[in-house]
């Protein structure tokens, strides 16, 4: 496939996270034709509940969790910046591709990751211990944004849960440049990856070209950019840009599924 015949070609896309996220994301875009930006509107503050933290990463490296679950990369960055230790008996529960990188390069082990799916329910419904009736201990660590479907699922469940906010979410200024290239078109698709970001997007973009892509991943990041006003008029079929915005969301999900902003 030529790069004039790619699905992106001549989209300049404002990839909203850093890291390994933003690694991932940035090299399936490009494969599909688009120019990427790497310019964070969100970054990990340290968790308003680091006594809890800290008390939970002891017991992890006492044994005493049978489980524990991420479905962020940045939990294996907060691992790392605790030196946390993950005992070879408890296992470890993932989802997301970056999540797994990231887990992989901080030299923890993975146990189990959903095969069908890359996603958090995808996780609860192959995750087969934990219908066992057996009651299991899990630790699960997460983002003070997410939405805690994994720690909910696994209650409903019966298991002892021990949840802890691992880190906190918070909005970053883009640089006068990129204010600049995103009024004047020059950055013509902008990637929205959670209702945080969307949040951002709105206060830090006030005059959005009309015909910039607005693509939101996830139905709670649509919601979200929907109230805030940003536009969404391209999810109409016949829209003209209607038929790149589902192709750069559909390449962001082949790699990142929503669970990164979710539990």
């Amino acid at each position: 496939m030529s790069a004039e015949t790619k699905p992106l070609s001549g989209l300049r896309v404002l990839v909203p996270r850093g890291g390994t996220w933003g690694e991932l994301v940035s090299r399936a875009l490009r494969a599909q034709g688009a120019h990427t930006v790497i310019a964070p509107l969100v970054d990990f503050a340290h968790t308003s509940e680091e006594e809890q933290l800290v008390e939970a990463l002891k017991d992890l490296e006492a044994g005493k969790f049978d489980w524990m679950t991420a479905t962020s990369s940045t939990v294996a960055d907060v691992l790392k910046h605790h030196n946390a230790v993950i005992p070879p008996e408890t296992k470890v529960a993932i989802v997301g591709e970056a999540t797994a990188v990231a887990f992989t390069e901080a030299g923890y082990h993975i146990t189990r990751t959903p095969s069908e799916e890359n996603s958090t329910y995808a996780l609860l419904d192959e995750w087969s211990e934990i219908d066992t009736g057996e009651v299991l201990k899990v630790l699960t660590l997460r983002s003070d944004v997410a939405i805690p479907v994994l720690t909910s699922g696994l209650m409903e469940r019966g298991h002892d849960v021990t949840q802890v906010l691992a880190f906190r979410t918070v909005g970053v200024p883009a640089s006068v440049h990129i204010r600049e290239d995103i009024e004047s078109g020059r950055i013509n698709a902008l990637l929205v990856a959670s209702a945080k970001i969307a949040e951002e997007v709105a206060a830090q973009f006030p005059d959005i070209p009309e015909n910039t892509i607005v693509a939101c991943v996830g139905v709670n990041t649509l919601e979200a950019a929907a109230a805030l006003g940003l536009p969404t008029e391209a999810d109409d079929p016949s829209h003209p840009i209607y038929a790149q915005k589902r192709a750069l969301i559909e390449t962001v999900e082949s790699v990142i599924d929503q669970s990164d902003m979710l539990d």
